[in-house]
């Protein structure tokens, strides 16, 4: 399911650098966890601008943030991260590309896993230092 919804990404063909993919997105490319459910990334400008072409665009009042999902909720595209204080032109600009895409730098993941605090969060962070990423 995974590399349908990355190849569903490069389908869009977003500038690369007007997007990142974040959340669990990172590890999950790195096979440091496994795949459970979604992807989530970060746009702006152009890539915005064509997401909201092609889906519907909504606002999460929880998150103060404006999003546009696809594929029945498994790929979310927002403007803003909710949790933490990310510049999201920092986790844009500073992206890797792996498998052709762009993804936030582990750092920024780890940051925000650190911040959110869930059980799955925490069980990612011991992943990556597990796997050598930490």
């Amino acid at each position: 399911m995974t590399d349908d919804l990355f190849g569903l990404v490069k389908e869009l063909n977003l500038p690369p650098d007007d997007f990142a993919i974040f959340g669990s997105g990172p590890l999950i490319v790195r096979k440091i966890v496994p795949f459970k459910n979604d992807l989530d990334i970060i746009c702006r400008n152009k890539a915005w601008e064509t997401v909201q072409r092609i889906g519907k665009p909504q606002y999460l009042q929880d998150y103060d943030a404006n999003i546009v999902s696809m594929a029945d909720g498994a790929v979310t595209f927002g403007t803003t991260w909710g949790i933490g204080q990310f510049d999201v032109n920092t986790l844009i600009d500073s992206a890797e590309i792996l498998q052709g895409l762009p993804f936030v730098k582990l750092q920024y993941v780890i940051e925000y896993k650190r911040i959110r605090g869930l059980p799955k969060d925490l069980s990612h962070i011991e992943a990556a230092r597990k796997a050598g990423f930490l």
